[in-house]
């Protein structure tokens, strides 16, 4: 059982921010920004590719709404999918996270050197 399943079945404690009967968002535990959530649908779901659409459907109003709960729906965020191992996703069960509660910036996603062969 993924660390997420574990969270949504109550065997590791999260800090909650809004909760359905079909999605959850949490705080993470290693934030990138003054505001950084992660959202994630209650039934294990390995990635973006593999989701739904009627999960998408519900899941983005629920993201939201999250958006709404912590004032960041005014002032702009950002809402980040990985997917895959290439994609930098490290656990493997569906999560957007959102980042906000400052100016964020657009660094480099890959090294330097490996960057500058993709502009």
């Amino acid at each position: 059982m993924c660390i997420f399943c574990k969270i949504v079945n109550g065997e590791i404690p999260s800090n909650k921010v809004l909760e359905n009967e079909e999605f959850m968002a949490f705080h993470d535990i290693s934030p990138k920004a003054p505001i950084h959530v992660l959202i994630i649908p209650k039934q294990h779901i390995e990635n973006f590719q593999s989701t739904p659409s009627e999960i998408m459907a519900k899941m983005t109003p629920f993201i939201q709404e999250v958006a709404k709960t912590l004032s960041l729906d005014k002032t702009g965020y950002r809402l980040i999918v990985n997917n895959g191992e290439d994609g930098g996703q490290e656990v493997m069960h569906l999560h957007f996270h959102i980042l906000g509660g400052t100016k964020l910036l657009w660094p480099y996603l890959a090294p330097e050197k490996e960057a500058k062969k993709y502009v």
